[in-house]
C-alpha cells in the first residue's frame, strides 16, 4: 500500500514538472512573439501621430499595403526570385568547398598548416572591396554575384569546420585507430558528425553574410534583385517601396535561420 502512494506521488510530481515546464516554453514563446509585435505598434503608432517623420519612417500598415501592391503587380517577384538564385547558387559555391577544406585542414596538421595563413590573410579583408577583383576575372554577369557570395561565406564555414574537427575529443579518435579505420572511415565517421555542430554555427553565420552580401552587390552592380529595389527607390525617395526590399530581407533571413535550426535538430538531436 505504501508502495502504491509512493508510486503515485511519484507520478503526481512528474505531471507538475511537465505542466511547469510546458508553461515555461509557452511563456518563452509569447516573448519572441510580443516583441516583434510590440516593436511594429510602437512604431506604427510614432509614425501616425508624427513623433517621428512618417516621410522618413512610414507605418508599417502602409509599408505592407506597398508591399501587396507590388505585389498584385508581380514585378517584386521577379525581384526576389533572382536574388533567391543568386543567393543559393552562391551559397552551395562556397559553402561545398568550406566544408571539404574545412574537415581536411582538421583532419591533417600539414593541410592546416598550408591553409591557416591563406585564411587568415583573406578573410579580414571585406567581400565588396574584392568586388572589382571579381568583375575583372569573372565579368559582370550573374556568376560574378554569386562568387561574391561564395567568398563571403568561405570563410565562417571553413574555420568553424576546422574547429568542430580538432574539437572532437580524443576518445573517438583513439577508438577509430584501435579498430583500424582508414582515411575514408575517420573522414566520413568519425571527423564530418563530429565536426557538425560547430559546422552548422558556421552555415548558420555564412547565410546572415550571404544576405548581407547579396543585398550589397545588387545595390552596387545590379539591375534587379532585392538590393536593387532597395537601392533605386532610395535614390527615388519612395521610401515605403525601400522598406519593402528590407521586409522582404529580415524575412528571408528568419526563415533561412529557422531552416537551419530544423536542420539542426535533425542532424545532431543530441544538442
Amino acid at each position: 500500500m505504501e508502495k502504491q502512494r509512493l508510486t503515485e506521488y511519484a507520478v503526481q510530481v512528474e505531471k507538475e514538472e511537465f505542466k511547469k515546464r510546458q508553461r515555461k516554453a509557452k511563456f518563452k514563446q509569447l516573448l519572441t512573439i510580443s516583441s516583434p509585435i510590440l516593436v511594429l505598434m510602437l512604431w506604427e503608432l510614432l509614425s501616425r501621430t508624427a513623433l517621428i517623420d512618417p516621410r522618413f519612417f512610414p507605418p508599417p500598415t502602409k509599408i505592407l499595403a506597398t508591399l501587396y501592391q507590388m505585389g498584385l503587380s508581380g514585378e517584386i517577384f521577379t525581384h526576389i526570385e533572382i536574388s533567391l538564385l543568386r543567393i543559393f547558387a552562391g551559397f552551395l559555391l562556397g559553402v561545398i568547398p568550406a566544408i571539404i577544406v574545412g574537415l581536411l585542414m582538421g583532419m591533417y596538421s600539414p593541410i592546416r598548416h598550408f591553409f591557416s595563413p591563406l585564411v587568415m590573410a583573406f578573410m579580414p579583408i571585406p567581400t565588396l572591396a574584392m568586388l572589382p577583383i571579381i568583375l575583372i576575372i569573372f565579368g559582370i554577369g550573374e556568376f560574378s554575384k554569386m562568387v561574391t557570395i561564395a567568398i563571403s561565406v568561405f570563410f565562417p564555414v571553413v574555420i568553424n569546420t576546422a574547429a568542430g574537427v580538432i574539437n572532437i575529443d580524443n576518445i573517438y579518435i583513439d577508438v577509430a585507430k584501435n579498430y583500424g579505420a582508414n582515411a575514408k572511415d575517420f573522414f566520413f565517421k568519425i571527423a564530418l558528425p563530429g565536426s557538425l555542430p560547430v559546422m552548422l554555427e558556421g552555415i548558420q553565420m555564412g547565410q546572415a553574410i550571404a544576405l548581407l552580401t547579396i543585398v550589397a552587390a545588387e545595390m552596387i552592380g545590379a539591375n534587379s534583385g532585392i538590393g536593387y529595389v532597395i537601392w533605386m527607390n532610395y535614390k527615388a525617395f519612395l521610401l515605403p517601396q525601400m522598406y519593402v526590399g528590407l521586409v522582404l530581407i529580415s524575412f528571408f533571413g528568419y526563415l533561412f535561420s529557422l531552416i537551419i535550426r530544423g536542420l539542426q535538430s535533425k542532424l545532431i538531436p543530441w544538442k
